[in-house]
């Protein structure tokens, strides 16, 4: 079961980011619909020090429907 409270916090925590980060929530809705299977999605962390972490996935039918049910869940359509 999910707490409330923690789940409000959440939200809060979403909303302050989205502040601090304004270009994020348009780059992920820009994202989600040009992902299609087969899609490359790449993630790179760079630290202080300039050292870089880097992953990829490709994107199968799983996924998609994955990603799917995510968009319905947090109320982007897609």
């Amino acid at each position: 079961m999910v707490n409330p409270m923690k789940l409000m916090r959440f939200r809060e925590m979403g909303e302050r980011f989205r502040a601090n980060h304004p270009r994020i929530p348009g780059f992920f809705d820009a994202a989600m619909n040009s992902i299609r299977e087969e899609s490359v999605i790449e993630m790179t962390v760079t630290d202080p020090n300039g050292k870089k972490l880097c992953a990829n996935i490709r994107v199968n039918a799983e996924d998609m429907e994955m990603l799917r049910e995510a968009q319905q869940a947090f109320g982007q359509e897609g």
